[in-house]
């Protein structure tokens, strides 16, 4: 657990390891005490040892929506990833950074995501890296380098992001049975009401040694050409509604960000009981702050 002092915010750390990966762990445990931090570990689900059927897991669901057929290594992937927010759900913790093990730190890592902190009412899944090269539409300004941004595009790689509980509640009980592969799925928050952004430019980066135990095997698990009549339009679903509802939060906090405030009212005199002029003339003025609101739509992989 990290304590943020300003905000008194707690904050859970869980690292996906691989029980056979225990010099990638211990590098993870390096860095992150490099930068303050501690983590507990969560023994990532080997999918290979999983008999299936299993309840967690939607076979026909998985072959329509993704294209591919039962991939051990994915299935346990996303079941880990599932566990790190159920942890966070059964802990004190406001907050839970999830790390997978292949992790680089930027220097300001722990500077940007107190920032974040400071703005949590823009966010419920905070994205601190991705495998993909879409653009950022920055909407809040964090620190002299970074800021709050929103992608319009679907963005791959689940290696490093925060949940708060209400995310985390959304990952436990409407993410499954698995339908699709983390990364896609929990990029669907939109569809459920709730809220993400990106720190961007990005303060941590993935796959440090430039391998993935999953991305090297997943593709010998696609089906053949026939997949495409029913991922395709499934997959364009996504991409319109991901486009309006992020886009119409980005549009909202544009125009919050860009109001000025209005007019001081004019200052006026009274005298008070001794006779001294004094002015009612507000001594300061706060605008109303302005939050990016979305509209909760029907979560079509639930």
């Amino acid at each position: 657990m990290h304590i943020f002092e300003n905000s008194n915010s707690i904050l859970a750390v869980y690292l996906i390891n691989m029980a056979n990966a225990q010099q990638r762990n211990q590098a993870m445990v390096e860095k992150l005490l490099g930068i303050g931090l501690t983590a507990e570990r969560v023994e990532a689900v080997d999918g290979r040892a999983l008999t299936f059927p299993i309840p967690e897991f939607s076979e026909l669901s998985y072959k329509l929506m993704h294209g591919r057929r039962t991939c051990p290594p994915e299935i346990g992937c996303y079941l880990s990833h599932v566990e790190c927010a159920r942890r966070l759900l059964r802990s004190e913790a406001e907050f839970a950074l999830i790390l997978e093990d292949d992790v680089v730190f930027k220097q300001d890592f722990m500077e940007s995501i107190e920032a974040a902190i400071n703005h949590r009412n823009d966010w419920d899944i905070l994205r601190l890296s991705t495998v993909s090269h879409g653009k950022k539409h920055p909407f809040r300004k964090l620190t002299a380098d970074r800021s709050l941004s929103i992608a319009l595009t679907r963005e791959k790689g689940s290696g490093a992001y925060i949940v708060n509980r209400k995310a985390a509640k959304w990952i436990a009980e409407k993410l499954v049975p698995m339908r699709l592969a983390y990364d896609i799925a929990y990029d669907l928050e939109y569809l459920a009401g709730l809220k993400s952004a990106f720190i961007y430019p990005l303060c941590a980066s993935q796959d440090a040694d430039n391998t993935s135990s999953i991305q090297s095997v997943a593709r010998a698990y696609k089906l053949p050409r026939w997949r495409y009549f029913t991922v395709l339009p499934f997959r364009a679903y996504l991409e319109v509604t991901r486009f309006v509802f992020r886009g119409a939060r980005l549009l909202l906090g544009y125009a919050g960000n860009m109001r000025t405030p209005r007019a001081l009212p004019s200052a006026k005199r009274k005298s008070d009981s001794s006779g001294t002029s004094v002015s009612t003339h507000p001594a300061s003025y706060d605008p109303a702050p302005v939050h990016a609101v979305v509209s909760p739509g029907v979560n079509p992989i639930r």
